[in-house]
């Protein structure tokens, strides 16, 4: 007979349908949170099972989780070896959720210490590539210090994805249970990339004036970054070519760091030359101008009150991609603002005219709530046939999946 506390899964949808989750507690005050977190991902479908530190025991009883999930909680370990029952075999984990997760745990997972059932679960779920999620919980101090902030670098590269925190009332507090529930759904993402070579571009362009001063762009690469993390997760072989960028990508992700569109443009077709990659996403805000003379010294703004700068188109990336690689499927992005929906449209099938694109994502850079810099973003996708989808506002790596199931749907095709 079912546990009532289960009579919940899959009341407000199936998108966890089959799953098993295990959510893990750590010390952070939000602990008294996870029934909630529990909850959430259940009514989605998912099986729930916790795992729990002494320091989140002192927070909320081991009870509470119990009943939250209707599975008993591994407080310690023992014989039964919880923390590789979980992770190998028929009974093995789909996701390991650690929410919150104090500073101290980020630390130990970061530098490989098992002294807890949760670091030892981390550290066999690390080992059997298994799916790990962390939403941080501490003060904002703590959370903004260099060691934690470099340790949750050296976790992003090892493939941990992460869900940031809400930073308000001097606190990183957990975030809220619709974003924790969204990273769970996108990051549980199919293998339907499997034997698929994916290239990417991604991030600026930079086209000096002299050797500190250039032209560029505010683009940060975060959009490309998720794209390139989603396609990993999904089994794709990804290659990434980008500008200077401080996002992160997925160590498992071959990076090829450029700075100029010429470098950009040189390296995009030496790689289609080389390798037939199955997709091509162009992310990547390359410079359109150059000077058309560098200065190779810095130029002093006491002597020259007025610069005058003759520029030059940079080449076309994107226009050359299908010449060299007609086979590949190809989806550019563009950057408009404030297009009327039929000065979209057309816009959008003259680009995709000119580059032979088999789909554009068009973005509204002028907005301040999506695009350049931001973590959220909102697309909208034109095919050849001018059929248009709109990927309402969400955090990249939800756009980066919704992107990338349109993708996979028109490669089975």
């Amino acid at each position: 007979m079912p546990n009532p506390s289960q009579e919940i899964i899959g009341t407000d949808g199936n998108e966890l349908s089959g799953k098993r989750i295990v959510l893990a507690v750590t010390g952070s005050i939000s602990a008294y949170r996870a029934p909630d977190v529990a909850r959430i991902l259940m009514r989605h479908g998912a099986q729930v099972f916790s795992f729990m530190s002494d320091n989140a025991e002192q927070i909320i009883h081991s009870n509470a989780l119990e009943w939250a999930t209707g599975n008993p909680v591994v407080t310690k370990l023992t014989g039964k070896i919880e923390h590789v029952t979980f992770t190998v075999g028929a009974s093995k984990a789909d996701m390991i959720l650690i929410a919150p997760c104090t500073g101290n745990t980020i630390g130990k997972i970061a530098h490989g210490i098992d002294d807890t059932p949760i670091t030892s679960l981390v550290s066999s779920a690390l080992g059997e590539r298994i799916p790990i999620l962390i939403a941080p919980a501490m003060h904002e101090s703590m959370y903004d210090q260099p060691l934690v902030l470099e340790n949750i670098r050296r976790l992003i590269e090892a493939g941990v994805v992460f869900v940031d925190p809400i930073k308000e009332e001097e606190k990183a507090k957990l975030a809220s249970l619709e974003h924790i529930l969204c990273a769970v759904i996108s990051n549980l993402s199919p293998n339907d990339l499997v034997g698929k070579k994916v290239l990417i571009t991604a991030g600026p362009t930079i086209e000096p004036i002299d050797p500190i001063r250039r032209i560029t762009n505010p683009s940060s690469g975060k959009m490309g970054s998720a794209i390139a993390f989603e396609a990993v997760n999904r089994g794709a072989a990804v290659t990434v070519i980008h500008g200077p960028i401080s996002v992160p990508l997925p160590k498992q992700s071959r990076k090829i760091s450029v700075r100029t569109t010429e470098e950009m443009f040189e390296r995009t077709k030496q790689e289609l030359e080389l390798t037939k990659f199955d997709l091509v996403i162009a992310t990547a805000a390359a410079a359109d101008y150059k000077p058309e003379t560098t200065s190779s010294h810095k130029i002093d703004s006491r002597i020259h009150q007025t610069l005058t700068l003759e520029l030059r188109a940079t080449p076309k990336i994107i226009d050359s991609i299908k010449e060299v690689a007609p086979d590949t499927f190809l989806i550019v992005f563009r950057a408009q603002i404030g297009l009327t929906e039929e000065a979209l449209l057309a816009d959008a099938n003259d680009r995709l005219q000119r580059t032979s694109a088999d789909l554009i994502a068009v973005n509204d850079i002028g907005r301040e709530d999506i695009g350049f810099n931001s973590d959220y973003n909102e697309l909208t996708l034109v095919d050849r046939d001018r059929k248009t989808l709109t990927l309402a506002r969400a955090p990249k790596r939800i756009i980066a999946k919704q992107l990338l199931n349109e993708a996979s749907k028109r490669l089975k095709n």
